[in-house]
C-alpha cells in the first residue's frame, strides 16, 4: 500500500488582482506544506482569475501570469502543484493547468472542451485543444511539453521516507493527469483516456460556478468519475463573489475508487480553503484490475517522465464531516440563497471598496429581503472571521470599527421615502425592521418633490395630468422622485446603493427605470418574487443554521405586495395589476426556460392551475407575452445581478432576447383561436 496526502484548495481570487491572487496562492501552498499534502490542485485560472473576460486577448496578460508563476515556484519546493493560467501558443490562448514539481514547471495541459452554455463564454477568449494533440512550447525559458500530456513520477532511487509497512515491490510510479472543468462534463471526457493510460490521480482544476442545485450534480459527477475510471479524483474551485455576477460556492472534493474521502466548506468567506486527505494508491489500482471491461493502453503516448518523487505518508483514520445544513433537503435551498448572496454582497462590497450599503426600504418584501441579506451579511463575516481579521480585510474603512468591534448603524442604511400615497403600515413596518437591524434609517417626504416635478410638465405642456388618464407617468414619477435622495445618500457614505428588484417584475417590466431599479447592484434580480416570499415565511421562524429566525420580517410577512403608487382608493396591489406570482413565474419558466408557446402554454395552465377560469388564463397569458416583449430593454439596463439561477433572465448570463421585436403577434392570434375553439 502507498498513501498520498493530496489536497485541493478553493482560492478567493479576482480578476487582475495579480498581488492578491499570489498571496492566495501562497498562503495555500504554505497551507499544503504545513498538512504535509504531497500533490495539491488549485483552481482553474488561480494566477489571473477567471472572469478577466476580453482582458485574456491581451500581450500584458500573458506575460504578468507568468511572472506570478515563476514567482510561486519557489514554494513548491516538495510538492506537485497543479495552477491555472491562460497560455499563449502559435498566436491562440489556451486554458491550461501548468504542473509543478519541487520548484520545476513540467508541462501544461490544456483544456479540451470549451464552456459555452448559458453564463459561459469561453470560446470568445480561447481555443480548445484537440485530443490527442501534443506539442512543445517555452515556459520561463524552458522547452515543455503541451497539450494532452500526462505526468508519470517515477522513483529511481527510494529516498527512504516510507512509512512503515509500505511496499514497493510491485508499483513503481504514480501518474497524475488532468480534467480542467468543463472537460469532465462532456460525454467524451478526457479522464477515460487518462484511465486507460494508467493514470492514478485526475486532477480537476475548476472554476465552477455555484447554481441552486448544482453542487448535487458535481459530487455525483465526481463521485462517478472516480468509480468508472477507477482513479483517485482531486477537484478544486474557486470561491466567491469573483468578479461581480458569478459566485463561487468552493465546496472542493476528494474521491477514491467511487468513495468520497473529503470535502470542503462551502460559501466560506475565508480567502484560502485547503482540504485534504490519503489516497491509497495501490488500492485503486487493484480496484481497476479487477474490473473485466478495463483494457489499458500499452502505448505511452502523452507519458511525461519525471524525476521527483512525491513522500508518502503513513494511513490515517480520516472523517468526512459535513455541515448539518448540507444533509437538510428541505430547507437546503433557503440555506444556500442566505449563504451565497451575503457571501456575494460582502465579497462585492470589500473588492469595490465601497462603505457598506445603502437600501430604499419601502415596508415590502423586496426591500426588506435585502436589508436582512445586508445585515446578515456583516454577522457572518463578524462570526467566521472574527473583528481583527475583519478589520484587517476592510482596512480601507478603520471608521467601520468601534474599538475593535463593527458598527452595524455603519453597515447598512435604509431609506423610506414618502408619497401621498404611501400607507402608515408600510411607513412602520420599514421603520421596525431597520431598527431590528440596527441600521440608521431615514424617513423623507417626497411628495412635494414628486408633486412639484408633475406641476413642472404640467406647466411646460399646458396639460392638466390625471390618473383617470396618466397612470403610469403618475405612477412612475413618483418611483423616480425617490432616486435622486438616495443616490446623494449612497454617494455621502461612499456605500453601495442597492437595487430590489426581482426576478418576476424583471420578467413583465413590472419596474420603473431610474426609478426603484436605481443601484450599482441588483443582488436578488434572479430571484423569483414567489420564492423571496416563501425565503422571508422562513427567515422569519427558522432562519440560517448558525444564525437563527429574524422575527423582525413578521411585519412584512403579513402585507399583501404592493408599489403604493396609486390612490390609496385604488387598493393596489403587484398581484392585481399583473398576476397571481406563482402563475406569472411558471408562465415565464414555460415560455423562456421550455421555448414553449402562448398556446401550449394556455393548456398547461388548465392542468397546473385548475383553481383560475380559462378567461384568466387567456388575460394573464397575452399580458405576460406582451410586457415581456416591451421590456427586454429594461432587463438590458439592470444593475449587474448575481447569478444563483442558471435558467435566469440576465442577458449578460442566460437569457438573450430582441430588444426590438414582433411581440409574439402572430402567436397570440393562435392563441386566441384555440381558446376559441376551446370555448365551443
Amino acid at each position: 500500500m502507498r498513501f498520498l496526502e493530496v489536497g485541493a484548495a478553493a482560492l478567493n481570487q479576482t480578476p487582475l488582482d495579480w498581488d492578491g491572487n499570489l498571496r492566495r496562492i501562497e498562503s495555500a501552498l504554505g497551507q499544503a506544506r504545513e498538512r504535509q499534502v504531497a500533490v495539491l490542485a488549485l483552481p482553474e485560472m488561480c494566477i489571473t482569475g477567471y472572469g478577466c473576460e476580453d482582458a485574456f486577448h491581451a500581450p500584458s496578460v500573458q506575460r504578468l501570469a507568468l511572472e506570478v508563476l515563476e514567482a510561486i515556484l519557489p514554494a513548491t519546493r516538495g510538492l506537485i502543484v497543479a495552477v491555472g493560467l491562460p497560455f499563449w501558443h502559435q498566436d491562440a490562448v489556451y486554458n491550461t493547468a501548468c504542473l509543478v514539481a519541487d520548484g520545476e514547471p513540467l508541462g501544461l495541459v490544456c483544456k479540451r472542451a470549451l464552456a459555452g452554455d448559458g453564463i459561459h463564454y469561453e470560446p470568445r477568449w480561447f481555443k480548445p485543444w484537440p485530443a490527442g494533440a501534443r506539442s512543445r512550447c517555452k515556459v520561463l525559458g524552458r522547452e515543455l511539453p503541451i497539450g494532452d500530456v500526462h505526468f508519470d513520477f517515477t522513483p529511481l532511487n527510494p529516498p527512504g521516507n516510507d512509512p512503515p509497512g509500505a511496499n514497493y515491490s510491485q508499483i513503481e510510479s504514480v501518474q497524475i493527469g488532468f480534467e480542467i472543468c468543463e472537460d469532465a462534463w462532456v460525454t467524451q471526457r478526457p479522464g477515460r483516456e487518462l484511465s486507460l493510460a494508467g493514470v492514478d490521480i485526475v486532477l480537476n482544476t475548476s472554476a465552477s460556478h455555484f447554481a441552486f442545485g448544482k453542487h448535487q450534480t458535481r459530487e455525483r459527477l465526481v463521485l462517478e468519475g472516480s468509480r468508472a475510471l477507477g482513479v483517485n479524483y482531486v477537484y478544486s474551485n474557486l470561491m466567491g463573489n469573483e468578479s461581480g455576477r458569478v459566485i463561487y460556492d468552493g465546496g472542493v472534493l476528494i474521491a477514491s475508487s467511487g468513495r468520497l474521502v473529503a470535502r470542503g466548506p462551502r460559501f466560506s468567506l475565508q480567502e484560502v480553503a485547503l482540504t485534504h486527505a490519503l489516497v491509497d494508491i495501490d488500492l485503486s489500482r487493484v480496484h481497476r484490475a479487477k474490473v473485466a471491461s478495463y483494457a489499458p493502453g500499452v502505448a505511452a503516448e502523452g507519458r511525461v517522465h519525471c524525476e521527483f518523487r512525491p513522500p508518502l505518508s503513513a494511513p490515517r483514520p480520516q472523517p468526512t464531516p459535513q455541515p448539518d445544513w448540507e444533509h437538510d433537503a428541505e430547507n437546503l435551498k433557503s440555506e444556500e440563497f442566505s449563504r451565497a448572496v451575503t457571501l456575494g454582497l460582502f465579497d462585492y462590497m470589500r473588492k469595490s471598496r465601497s462603505k457598506g450599503f445603502v437600501v430604499s426600504l419601502s415596508g415590502g418584501a423586496d426591500s426588506t429581503a435585502v436589508a436582512a441579506l445586508c445585515r446578515m451579511s456583516l454577522d457572518r463575516a463578524t462570526q467566521e472571521l472574527g473583528a481583527p481579521e475583519l478589520e484587517q480585510r476592510l482596512d480601507y474603512w478603520p471608521e467601520l470599527f468601534d474599538h475593535g468591534v463593527p458598527r452595524p448603524e455603519a453597515w447598512l442604511t435604509t431609506v423610506y421615502q414618502a408619497t401621498k400615497n404611501s400607507s402608515d403600515t408600510t411607513r412602520d413596518a420599514a421603520a421596525s425592521v431597520a431598527a431590528a437591524l440596527q441600521a440608521t434609517h431615514h424617513f423623507l417626504d417626497i411628495e412635494s418633490l414628486a408633486r412639484g416635478y408633475v406641476e413642472l410638465i404640467e406647466g411646460a405642456m399646458d396639460q392638466l395630468l390625471d390618473w383617470q388618464h396618466h397612470d403610469i407617468p403618475l405612477q412612475n414619477i413618483q418611483a423616480r422622485a425617490r432616486a435622486p435622495g438616495v443616490w446623494l445618500i449612497a454617494n455621502l457614505r461612499r456605500a453601495l446603493l442597492l437595487s430590489t428588484s426581482n426576478r418576476s417584475e424583471a420578467a413583465v417590466g413590472y419596474a420603473t427605470m431610474d426609478g426603484d431599479t436605481a443601484g450599482g447592484l441588483s443582488p436578488i434580480a434572479g430571484i423569483d418574487k414567489a420564492y423571496l416570499l416563501a425565503w422571508l415565511r422562513w427567515l422569519e421562524t427558522r432562519g440560517p443554521a448558525g444564525y437563527g429566525p429574524q422575527p423582525c420580517v413578521s411585519v412584512v410577512n403579513r402585507l399583501k405586495p404592493t408599489a403604493e403608487l396609486r390612490p390609496e382608493a385604488a387598493a393596489q396591489t403587484d398581484e392585481t395589476d399583473l398576476m397571481p406570482y406563482p402563475v406569472l413565474d411558471y408562465i415565464e419558466r414555460a415560455a423562456i426556460r421550455d421555448a414553449r408557446s402562448p398556446a401550449d402554454i394556455y393548456g398547461l395552465l388548465a392542468v397546473h392551475f385548475p383553481q383560475y377560469s380559462r378567461p384568466e388564463h387567456l388575460i394573464w397569458l397575452e399580458r405576460f407575452f406582451r410586457l415581456w416583449s416591451q421590456n427586454q430593454w429594461k432587463r438590458e439596463r439592470y444593475a449587474p445581478s448575481f447569478h444563483l439561477d442558471d435558467e435566469n433572465l440576465d442577458p449578460k448570463t442566460w437569457c438573450r432576447f430582441p430588444i426590438l421585436s414582433g411581440s409574439y403577434a402572430r402567436e397570440l392570434r393562435e392563441l386566441r383561436a384555440a381558446a376559441e375553439a376551446e370555448a365551443t
